[in-house]
């Protein structure tokens, strides 16, 4: 792996979760990224997560975060759209 590059673990939830029928991914993105590029690459491989955009909420290591916050190598994201039911 290129010193240009982090990796990160993705913990999906609810609509992000049935879009890929698993639990979490690991990704690769350039060093620098911001943590909403997370979103913008999940809703690019699946279109229909696009309704989720922006009311989805973020988190690098349990901790909620600005869209803006860059990614370290090793983050573990999470990606919280609106839970529905009760």
């Amino acid at each position: 792996m290129s010193k240009s590059a982090i990796n990160i673990t993705v913990k999906l939830f609810a609509a992000y979760q049935e879009a890929y029928q698993l639990p979490e991914l690991t990704l690769e993105f350039p060093h620098g990224t911001p943590v909403k590029a997370v979103c913008d690459r999940l809703i690019s491989e699946h279109p229909q997560l696009e309704k989720w955009r922006h009311v989805t909420r973020f988190g690098i290591n349990l901790t909620f975060v600005e869209p803006d916050t860059l990614l370290n190598d090793g983050d573990e994201v999470v990606l919280i759209p609106p839970v529905s039911g009760g």
